[in-house]
């Protein structure tokens, strides 16, 4: 096989051949990555017989850690939303900041509620919070819907169990309880100064010209009736805190049937599960929508997830088989570049490029996460540093742009101004809190 500086070279290449089909050739990234993979498995010189094998192991092995909890994540947050305690969740919040500070509020909000929604959808539920807030406050939309998008994309790329977190927690063999708990702090200053703070200063120099895009809900699509706050909140909060009971059991009463209990509720397949039924029985009474329509919808907002997400492992596979994850971490290491730092550089590199944070987190754990125990890094800090990397720099390469711009009413230069520049300050914020954590390794559980 190919050794050596060859090795980067094949690795840019591919990197290339991948931006090039999805981004000037609009190829399905699934495919892209699944031919990129091959092309780059027989690149290396890897043997043909290996080829198959080590991108669909690369592949299955990625579903085997993330494939239940995608499908089980996208059907709770469709039933979070059909209810309406997101919007519930919302209120709740931005009424205990006030109007006033209501921006660090919505912020705040997109952080929890993202968590188990998903970024575009999110977006959209809460977008029509927007209008409303800025015509009382009198500050600008810009500073709202800067800090609504960067609040979400922020727990979007920090805070299991949202797929891209979840496999990188994976991959780094991190403790998923811990994960969820260092990214939910992590979480707050980053959202806090990239949406909060700097949405305040962006939207004192931008002037925002364009007329918020209100979504409508089908009245046959309303909830029944209203839910309670306490439950809205109870629903959110059950997985994670499920998840985090098992950690902490783990932790205070090892070896007892209480933890052994706990460890089996709180394995993040069956809290999730656990999860789903509470909301299928819990929420039944205020969700007017078919039910068989709502798993529909979910299938297959799942479906694409799964492949994608399944198809980054493939080639995350191929190219820590390669070696060149190993030879770059040596050559970077020569020239003292921290591996917190570098981990935040690939994962911000992939995510620039591609459009796709889950894709970037992916890529970058797949490669990094084996190399855990050689680095000498905590696997939670390791994971933080490439969840912090894929959270800005978001171009009209992305999805989540389009869905700023349109229902924010944004041109594009005020798109980049706001978003993708206020996502950026937000990542290298994380990155920072990541570094401090840092310092208290040997100190703190898991660190």
């Amino acid at each position: 096989m190919v050794t050596g500086s060859m090795l980067i070279l094949i690795f840019l290449l591919a990197l290339g051949a991948l931006f090039f089909l999805i981004l000037k050739l609009k190829v399905e990234p699934f495919l892209s990555l699944i031919g990129v993979a091959f092309a780059t498995a027989i690149a290396i010189g890897m043997p043909l017989k290996e080829v198959a094998v080590t991108v669909t192991q690369g592949f299955g092995n990625t579903m085997a850690g993330v494939g239940i909890l995608i499908g089980l994540g996208v059907i709770f947050g469709q039933f979070l939303g059909a209810s309406g305690a997101v919007e519930k969740i919302a209120q709740a919040v931005l009424k205990a900041f006030g109007i006033k500070r209501s921006p660090a509020g919505l912020g705040l909000t997109g952080t929890v509620v993202s968590i188990p929604v998903f970024f575009d959808a999110a977006f959209v539920i809460l977008s029509g919070l927007i209008k409303s807030l800025s015509k009382k406050t009198g500050l600008s939309v810009i500073t709202f819907v800067t800090a609504l998008g960067v609040g979400l994309i922020v727990s979007h790329n920090m805070v299991a169990p949202t797929p891209g977190p979840l496999v990188v927690a994976e991959n780094t063999k991190a403790d998923l309880g811990l994960f969820i708990l260092y990214g939910i702090l992590v979480s707050i200053p980053a959202t806090l100064i990239g949406g909060y703070l700097y949405g305040l200063f962006i939207g004192k120099r931008v002037q925002h010209s364009g007329e918020i895009e209100e979504v409508e809900m089908n009245p046959e699509d309303a909830p029944k009736k209203e839910i309670s706050t306490g439950l809205s909140f109870f629903m959110l909060g059950l997985p994670i805190i499920l998840i985090l009971a098992n950690t902490v059991s783990q932790l205070a009463f090892p070896g007892t049937g209480l933890a052994s209990f706990l460890g089996f509720v709180g394995e993040k397949n069956i809290a999730l599960f656990i999860s789903v039924v509470a909301a299928l029985i819990l929420l039944r009474p205020y969700i007017s929508i078919p039910y068989d329509r709502l798993y529909s919808e979910a299938i297959n907002s799942a479906g694409i997830i799964i492949l994608i997400t399944g198809a980054g492992g493939a080639f995350g596979a191929v190219i820590n088989k390669s070696g060149v994850g190993e030879y770059l971490i040596a050559t970077m290491q020569s020239w003292s570049i921290p591996v917190l730092l570098l981990a935040f550089i690939f994962s911000q590199i992939l995510r620039a490029s591609l459009g796709s944070a889950t894709v970037a987190l992916v890529t970058t754990s797949s490669i990094l996460g084996p190399m855990t125990a050689d680095l000498g890094v905590s696997p939670i800090l390791l994971g933080l540093a490439i969840c912090a990397g894929g959270i800005g720099l978001s171009l009209p390469n992305d999805s989540g742009f389009w869905v700023v711009n349109r229902f924010g009413k944004l041109t594009i230069p005020q798109t980049l101004k706001a978003w993708t520049i206020g996502g950026f300050i937000a990542g290298l914020t994380a990155l920072a809190c990541v570094f401090i954590l840092s310092l208290f390794s040997g100190i703190l559980p898991g660190l």
